[in-house]
C-alpha cells in the first residue's frame, strides 16, 4: 500500500511539474510575448550600439585634438609669435588743453564711501 501511494504521489508531482513547464513555454511562445521579448532585446541592442557610438566619437575627438596639437607643434602654430609693441595714436587731438577735462565744474564725487 505504501508503495502504491509513493508512486501515485510521484506521478502526480511529475504531471504537475510537466504541465507547469509546458504552460510556461506556451505563454512564452504567444505572439504578444514574442513581440515583447523582441522589443526588449531591440532596445537593449540600441543602448549598446549608442554606448559604442558615443565611445567611438569621444575617442575620435581625443585623437583629433592630440593630432592637431602635434601638427601645431610641428608647424609652429602653437608657439606665441613675438609681436611688435602696439602703437598709440590719438584719433582727434584737442587743440585746447587736452589734459583739462572740466574736473572743476563737476559736482560728482568719486568718493565711494560717502554714501555709507
Amino acid at each position: 500500500m505504501f508503495r502504491r501511494t509513493f508512486w501515485f504521489t510521484t506521478g502526480v508531482a511529475a504531471g504537475v511539474w510537466a504541465t507547469t513547464k509546458v504552460n510556461r513555454k506556451l505563454k512564452q511562445l504567444t505572439p504578444e510575448s514574442l513581440a515583447k521579448a523582441a522589443g526588449t532585446k531591440a532596445i537593449e541592442a540600441g543602448h549598446r550600439l549608442k554606448d559604442r557610438a558615443v565611445d567611438f566619437a569621444l575617442d575620435v575627438r581625443d585623437n583629433m585634438a592630440q593630432r592637431e596639437e602635434e601638427l601645431g607643434d610641428v608647424l609652429g602654430i602653437n608657439s606665441d609669435p613675438e609681436l611688435p609693441a602696439p602703437r598709440r595714436y590719438t584719433a582727434i587731438e584737442n587743440s585746447k588743453n587736452p589734459k583739462s577735462v572740466d574736473s572743476d565744474r563737476t559736482t560728482y564725487s568719486y568718493n565711494r564711501n560717502e554714501d555709507h
